[in-house]
């Protein structure tokens, strides 16, 4: 059985061992390592840095979340990090998707949020509360999403665009989204269509209705 190596950066006990408790329902094989601060955690990512996710509360002792994953990002770029904290305002959000988060979870949420976004990020997706409210309608939306982009053998960083494409965001929206430069989501862009064999955004669009997601 293949594993999945989860690890928690929260420094409240209690907690970790709650996200533990509901990570362990994402699937079989789901190992979930804790640490109470960064400096902890980038030491495990050091020793092994063969790690399928991190889930990082941004208000940690001595080096906040924000910088965490700025560090991750630069050290680790291919470890995704789910952020799930209290400090879930729109700013909040957006500043930590611009560090390299994969996704957002806030700690009012309930379990069953946290596992959906935990199965979007490993399956090469993005999740923000924004994705969240729109509750069934908006599941069904992502796994269809994910879907396509593995039928046409998109790369996880492709697959983030083209779910923000699927919802309708322009170039300059997924660029601040996802903290990028404009002309790095034109190239993903670029590539997606070639691999989806189109030459337009519009065809892109309507392959895409086509394949039951909603845009």
């Amino acid at each position: 059985m293949m594993q999945t190596r989860i690890l928690i950066i929260e420094d409240h006990v209690l907690v970790r061992e709650a996200m533990a408790l509901t990570l362990a329902q994402v699937g079989e094989g789901v190992v979930c390592e804790q640490a109470s601060n960064a400096t902890d955690a980038l030491a495990l990512l050091e020793a092994d840095p063969d790690c399928d996710l991190l889930v990082v509360d941004l208000m940690l002792p001595e080096i906040n979340g924000f910088s965490l994953l700025g560090v991750v990002a630069k050290r680790f770029p291919d470890v995704p990090a789910l952020v799930v904290s209290a400090l879930d305002d729109r700013e909040s959000v957006q500043r930590a998707m611009k560090a390299g988060a994969s996704g957002f979870v806030s700690k009012a949420s309930p379990s069953n949020t946290l596992i959906e976004a935990v199965r979007t990020i490993l399956a090469g997706g993005v999740f923000t509360p924004e994705a969240a409210s729109g509750a069934d309608g908006g599941n069904r939306n992502r796994r269809a999403s994910m879907a396509f982009a593995e039928r046409f053998q998109l790369t996880a960083a492709q697959g983030r665009v083209l779910e923000l494409v699927a919802q309708g965001k322009s170039n300059r929206d997924i660029a601040e989204f996802l903290g990028l430069s404009e002309g790095t989501v034109k190239v993903h862009v670029s590539a997606i269509l070639r691999a989806l064999g189109v030459t337009s955004r519009a065809q892109a669009l309507l392959l895409m209705t086509r394949a039951g997601l909603r845009v």
